[in-house]
């Protein structure tokens, strides 16, 4: 089991006060609650979602409206619960209506999030739908060729999975997703040869491009 460094909980509690104090975007001006994440420190597995939404930015924490309800029983088909994971956003507040987020609050986010992965240091990086996608894995990958893959990026593992909310309204994707979990417990398990190489300068190029911004 990975043991935890004697920091780690003193760093991710300082980074998530900074976190619920930001105002370094708009986003700040109509938010209830920032949504920093929560689960274990300890996590081999970290889930990374778009933004906050309506009951996310009510209760300040991830995943708690329908979409919660259903990552909640993905995680339970290959023995996990919200407990076992970190669960967090590239954004960590709900954008107006629920639009995507820009490209300079994804940005002004990306720090954090950045710290975040450090700290727990994670097995596997599960990204949710195309913005967790194009953040940290490359701009050229979409969830609809990329789901259920799992892909290297410098010593990370990644996973792209599709949105628990999108099968809310598509219901053809609700057996990929648990099929895709499946993909998941295998790589976790080291079953999973197959595993794509993303070049360094993928990223490069899009952390230049927010550093701009």
């Amino acid at each position: 089991m990975k043991e935890l460094r004697v920091n780690v909980e003193e760093e991710m509690e300082t980074l998530r006060r900074e976190i619920l104090n930001c105002t370094k975007c708009g986003l700040a001006g109509n938010r209830r609650n920032p949504v920093p994440g929560e689960g274990s420190l300890k996590a081999e597995v970290m889930f990374v979602g778009e933004a906050p939404g309506v009951e996310e930015d009510r209760q300040g924490r991830p995943f708690v409206g329908a979409a919660g309800k259903l990552l909640n029983s993905l995680l339970e088909s290959i023995g996990l619960n919200r407990t076992k994971v970190f669960i967090t956003n590239v954004v960590k507040c709900r954008p107006p209506r629920n639009r995507p987020p820009r490209v300079s609050e994804i940005a002004a986010c990306r720090p954090y999030l950045n710290r975040q992965i450090d700290l727990i240091d994670p097995k596997v990086i599960c990204l949710l739908g195309n913005s967790a996608i194009k953040t940290l894995l490359s701009k050229e990958i979409s969830v609809g060729e990329a789901h259920g893959e799992a892909y290297r990026k410098g010593n990370r593992l990644y996973m792209p999975l599709y949105h628990p909310a999108a099968a809310l309204y598509n219901f053809n994707l609700k057996p990929m997703l648990f099929e895709d979990m499946e993909r998941l417990r295998s790589l976790m398990r080291g079953e999973v040869k197959a595993i794509k190489e993303v070049p360094s300068s993928s990223l490069e190029r899009q952390t230049k491009l927010y550093d701009v911004l």
